[in-house]
């Protein structure tokens, strides 16, 4: 992974246009913007799941050339505002909704659904946290991002090894609360318009479970996802 994004990050500074690396002495985020002033953005990303393999930070895996069980087009929508405090570094929030696996974008030339949604483990939810933009060069940033996640319900069944039903109830239940968080690099093509590689993670739980017999609860299994993908920015 950590070859990925330096391999993403010198591509981007290289193929920079030379006109906007021109930049006003050493002010290298948004030189139109004083600091203290900030501005709206709107940023979208698409991308490959791990195919819920990540236990934590860091362990997806991401052979695009091995086809796996599992593995689905991720893809995430934000919106949110972002302060310059330095000449090269900005710090806002965002918020927004993902999807981590209802689309299966193979199915577009099949008769089968694109869009999965009821899959009873399909993983989707909002989130709302902060974000950070670190300007190497006025055409390279590094970015990350955390904060809440709100996983989508996982309404479904559970069995022991010998495949009987264990009668648990499941599905609007507490216990979705959780995080996320990631990293990336990219290209500004613009002041305003950006494009980059970025790993996002995300904790995700399915939800207390409930033995509906002793009333017993208990945390349910973990569904823990990683993206990796492209993500594009306009700021305003």
């Amino acid at each position: 992974m950590k070859t990925v994004l330096i391999s993403a990050a010198i591509a981007a500074a290289l193929c920079a246009p030379s006109a906007f690396a021109q930049s006003m002495g050493g002010d290298t985020y948004r030189p139109d913007l004083q600091v203290g002033q900030g501005n709206a953005f709107i940023a979208g990303n698409v991308g490959r799941t791990d195919g819920g393999t990540a236990g934590r930070f860091g362990t997806g895996d991401f052979n695009v050339f091995e086809s796996r069980d599992g593995r689905k087009t991720g893809y995430g929508l934000v919106g949110g505002y972002r302060w310059k405090l330095a000449q090269n570094f900005g710090l806002g929030v965002e918020g927004g909704y993902t999807d981590l696996g209802n689309l299966v974008v193979k199915n577009a030339f099949r008769d089968d659904s694109v869009n999965q949604r009821e899959d009873t483990n399909a993983l989707r939810g909002w989130i709302a946290g902060g974000n950070a933009r670190l300007n190497i060069t006025p055409e390279w940033y590094v970015g990350a991002r955390g904060g809440f996640f709100r996983a989508s319900d996982n309404n479904s069944r559970y069995y022991n090894d010998v495949g009987q039903d264990l009668g648990l109830e499941s599905g609007g239940r507490d216990g979705r609360n959780s995080w996320y968080a990631g990293v990336g690099t990219g290209w500004n093509a613009t002041e305003n318009f950006s494009v980059g590689l970025h790993y996002d993670y995300f904790r995700a739980k399915s939800g207390d479970l409930r033995d509906p017999v002793t009333g017993v609860k208990f945390e349910g299994p973990k569904r823990s996802t990683a993206l990796l993908g492209l993500t594009a920015e306009y700021a305003f």
